[in-house]
């Protein structure tokens, strides 16, 4: 079992942290332009994160449903599945860039935008918007080959992209002096290479697909089934951004120094939930191929064995963050107010990837299960709680209290989740 989860794991664990590599690149380039460039950049990419990030249930719906048809051997439903999710997912990236106008009006006021970089924000935000077709898609092959037990595909995908992005953010940036613009511009670019890519890999798979009467899909029962499973996600997903949203708009109000202080601290946090999804993303495909198989001697060690592995690299993040914090603040940026304001927040921060690695861990295993439902509701109640303790709490200490509230949002969903399937089990829905 653990070198099933580590097969799975590492291509997931290297290609998640190209992620927050990126996004710190960008980080960086801006933090040494000025604190409105940072505030910029971090409020644009939240806008984004809000607006994409709930549509990555198009990846997890589609990587459970796939991993028990691979399990079961059924190749129309593969196919199917594949193709759905990628009609569906184009369908919405055209809705995204036709609804831009509204978008933008509406993450401006709910994000508590400054007129000091307002400019900047809508000048990202027009530019990255043409992305989401590209993007969408892109989610929908990666959760294909994740069900079908392959980690490497999506693994070359994330780094094409993010490499082709680094390079041109840079150039962009550093080279032609365009600012915020220029980080959307690689952005761009290359999420259409990446979606490319994609396609070409999906060649290898052409013995794999099924023939099967086109009619079939848009067959109403299975989907519904589809888009039932997606929804939920999608619920769950529209909570989980809310609150980091929230986050973000409630440090705007404490003015941009501490807008810019609260992005930072959040690079640590994107980092390590990057890194440890890479477990939960084995999960999900371990968890999802015995579930469909109904081999549930593997499939409750999958569940261990993901939370072992999970929880180790959580604690090495800790011990990193806590010995290191400051130098790798003066890396993101040389401001010297910003660090100073960032290391008081240093030691829950450092405690923040114990606290919420189980959280990750369980959303992999419920995914796998194709349990929704049940993932659905612990995010939302999680939510709630999250809310109701800092406004009980922020007259004590308004950033205080936010920055605490955010930790024990993580730790809420693991206790509930844990509840959840001490209780049921594989009955999970």
């Amino acid at each position: 079992m653990n070198k099933e989860i580590l097969r799975l794991a590492i291509p997931n664990i290297i290609s998640n942290i190209s992620v927050p590599l990126l996004s710190s690149v960008d980080t960086i380039l801006m933090g040494h332009l000025s604190a409105g460039h940072l505030a910029a950049l971090g409020v644009a990419a939240m806008i984004f994160t809000f607006l994409y990030g709930n549509f990555n249930f198009l990846r997890m719906g589609t990587t459970g449903i796939t991993a028990q048809a691979y399990g079961r051997g059924d190749a129309k439903a593969l196919t199917l599945t594949l193709l759905r999710a990628l009609l569906l997912a184009f369908i919405l990236g055209i809705v995204m860039i036709i609804a831009q106008k509204p978008l933008i009006e509406t993450g401006i006021y709910l994000m508590n935008v400054a007129p000091s970089y307002e400019r900047m924000v809508r000048d990202y935000f027009y530019i990255r918007i043409y992305t989401a077709p590209a993007i969408f898609m892109v989610y929908v092959l990666m959760g294909w080959y994740f069900g079908l037990q392959n980690a490497y595909y999506p693994l070359w995908i994330t780094i094409f992209i993010n490499f082709v992005n680094l390079i041109l953010s840079v150039y962009f940036v550093k080279v032609l002096n365009m600012g915020v613009e220029g980080a959307a511009y690689g952005t761009l670019i290359a999420q259409y290479g990446g979606l490319f890519l994609s396609f070409i890999f999906l060649y290898r798979y052409k013995e794999r697909f099924a023939d099967i009467d086109m009619k079939k899909l848009f067959h109403k029962e299975p989907f519904l089934a589809f888009l039932h499973i997606n929804k939920n996600i999608f619920i769950r997903t529209v909570a989980l951004t809310f609150v980091l949203a929230f986050f973000y708009a409630q440090a705007a109000k404490a003015g941009e120094l501490m807008l810019s202080v609260m992005i930072l601290l959040l690079q640590f946090m994107i980092w390590m939930s990057f890194a440890v999804d890479g477990f939960a993303n084995a999960a999900e495909s371990l968890v999802g191929k015995y579930y469909g198989a109904k081999d549930w001697r593997l499939f409750y060690k999958a569940v261990l064995y993901s939370f072992y592995w999970g929880g180790g690299f959580a604690f090495l993040f800790s011990l990193v963050y806590f010995f290191e914090g400051e130098e790798i603040l003066e890396i993101f940026t040389d401001k010297k107010e910003i660090i100073d304001e960032a290391m008081k927040f240093m030691f829950w921060t450092a405690l923040m990837p114990i606290l919420s690695f189980g959280a990750f861990v369980w959303d992999g295993v419920f995914i796998g299960m194709t349990a929704s439902k049940s993932m659905r509701n612990a995010v939302v109640i999680s939510t709630v709680m999250f809310l109701t303790l800092f406004y009980m709490t922020k007259n004590i200490d308004f950033i205080w209290s936010l920055w605490l509230g955010f930790l024990a949002f993580f730790i809420f969903r693991t206790i509930i989740q844990s509840w959840m399937f001490y209780r049921r089990g594989r009955r999970l829905g």
